[in-house]
């Protein structure tokens, strides 16, 4: 999806695209509150366009916030899980780690990551 704050969200998918595509396929439009990505979308309605449905979903985020947020705390608990060693029951900064190097952005006053130094 694509939306732009402030501004109609631009249209992604045009009906020449819908066109092409086989009878019942399904596109959702994520962004139908604010214009839509997909052409011929309306919101909260499913509209057939060429044998295709076209779903506009309004506020989409907010009715899937709670798997989101279990989708987001899971994500968390790994990446910390990456950093924390059971033996020592430690931090852990290896830095021979991709997750460990990408994500450290200063240690004992360096800066570790390139990008933001």
């Amino acid at each position: 999806t694509a939306q732009i704050f402030g501004r109609p969200a631009p249209k992604i998918i045009d009906e020449s695209t819908i066109k092409k595509m086989k009878p019942g396929s399904v596109i959702l439009d994520m962004a139908v509150e604010t214009g839509g990505n997909v052409e011929g979308s309306i919101v909260d309605e499913v509209v057939s366009v060429n044998g295709v449905k076209v779903v506009g979903v309004s506020y989409l985020a907010s009715k899937v916030s709670s798997h989101a947020s279990f989708a987001l705390s899971n994500n968390i608990i790994n990446w910390i899980t990456d950093f924390y060693n059971e033996e020592t029951t430690q931090i852990n900064f290896d830095f021979e780690d991709e997750v460990i190097q990408s994500s450290v952005l200063a240690y004992e006053g360096k800066i570790m990551n390139e990008r933001f130094a």
